[in-house]
């Protein structure tokens, strides 16, 4: 698919999405008042999301990242995770809070969270950008979440196609109409 040549339907504007990471920043805050968060963002797709989103945060926070790859350039998930980085933190006695740009089938958020345990965090939570729920294939729901969206693919605010468009400040959809 040439991108380019497609047309591109805006799905959450920059205006939203600064909207609900104050919504997201305050419940988190309330919510970790007293205790150790830790956040992983999965790499590359949640950088830009988990950069503003911890800046909405209020308590101290300690940040961490983990890469993932089930992708590769395609636009369906290969339904395979593997742990491309894994953390290097000691994750006992933290609250984690896994930060990711969407959940559709839920397979790398499942395969995560299950890894993470194994750490012994306190507790493990996830939060996500855009969740389709539509598109699931494990019993999984974000305990956060920005969007639900349908299924479409989307692209922009950290969501790549191939290893282009992470810079756009929004979330839009390609479709196949021409321009």
């Amino acid at each position: 698919m040439d991108i380019e040549t497609k047309k591109w339907e805006v799905l959450c504007s920059q205006e939203q999405i600064s909207e609900k990471l104050k919504e997201l920043g305050e419940k988190i805050s309330k919510d970790y008042e007293g205790k150790n968060l830790l956040v992983i963002s999965l790499l590359k797709g949640s950088f830009i999301f988990c950069a503003d989103l911890v800046r909405q945060i209020t308590v101290p926070v300690k940040i961490e990242f983990m890469t993932t790859s089930s992708y590769g350039h395609s636009e369906e998930s290969s339904g395979t995770v593997q742990v491309v980085s894994d953390v290097k933190s000691n994750l006992e006695g933290y609250d984690v809070l896994v930060v990711d740009d969407i959940t559709d089938s839920a397979l790398t958020m499942d395969f995560v969270m299950k890894h993470l345990k194994t750490k012994n965090p306190n507790s493990i939570k996830s939060c996500v950008l855009l969740d389709k729920p539509s598109r699931r294939k494990v019993e999984l729901v974000p305990d956060y979440c920005g969007f639900e969206i349908e299924d479409k693919f989307v692209v922009g605010y950290g969501l790549n196609y191939g290893d282009y468009y992470r810079n756009v400040p929004y979330v839009f959809n390609v479709t196949d109409e021409d321009r």
